[in-house]
């Protein structure tokens, strides 16, 4: 069984001004699905046929393959940051989410901050995330494809995609209002709650 381009969670237009139908045609339908085609493409010589995608990352990781890993460890990335969004109703977080990050940051806005910061200041590619770390949250980010999926204990919460092809077509080359309007905006706090109980990984993962 081949790996499969997830669908949105929602239509291609919902996010609204913050991230246009147009990007997410780009950026789903043409990057994502560039990575689940070149991860099948791959797998069937590599003798993992059957495995599940978090497998084949750990497997690519451990052997050095950087073609395998990055292009399936973007699979699962992507994966993820789609289930990260939510269309604009004033959400913001609530219940052990909201107590872990006053106690961690003061405060949403505060933490929105830090996000801001770690996204703005990545040189070139890659995600920034807020993890569970221990009882605590974490924020941090990562390079090019690099994954939580390949770390052991990092537990995502939330990423944050700044590969320039997820801002470019509405924000051009201004990253810092990207990622002070999606942050501010469209993050799914409902989907950041559901992964306090350390199973991120396993809901963008898939069977090979």
């Amino acid at each position: 069984m081949a790996f499969r381009l997830p669908d949105l969670p929602y239509a291609k237009d919902a996010l609204g001004e913050y991230m246009s139908a147009e990007t997410l045609e780009f950026h789903h339908g043409k990057h994502h699905k560039a990575y689940v085609d070149k991860t099948n493409g791959m797998v069937g010589d590599k003798g993992l046929e059957g495995a599940s995608l978090s497998q084949v990352i750990l497997a690519a990781k451990e052997k050095g393959d950087k073609p395998l890993f990055n292009n399936s460890a973007q699979i699962w990335n992507h994966s993820f940051y789609w289930q990260c969004l939510a269309p604009a109703q004033g959400q913001r977080p609530t219940g052990r989410l909201a107590e872990l990050i006053d106690e961690g940051f003061g405060s949403t806005d505060a933490l929105l901050g830090k996000l801001k910061e770690e996204a703005v200041g990545h040189f070139s590619n890659g995600w920034a995330w807020l993890v569970l770390d221990g009882g605590s949250l974490k924020v941090t980010s990562l390079h090019d494809a690099d994954s939580p999926v390949a770390y052991d204990g990092m537990k995502p919460l939330l990423t944050l995609d700044v590969w320039e092809h997820a801002y470019y077509i509405d924000y051009r080359n201004a990253r810092p209002d990207f990622a002070e309007k999606v942050l501010g905006n469209i993050v799914n706090w409902e989907f950041v709650a559901q992964n306090l109980d350390g199973n991120g990984i396993a809901r963008a993962d898939q069977e090979g």
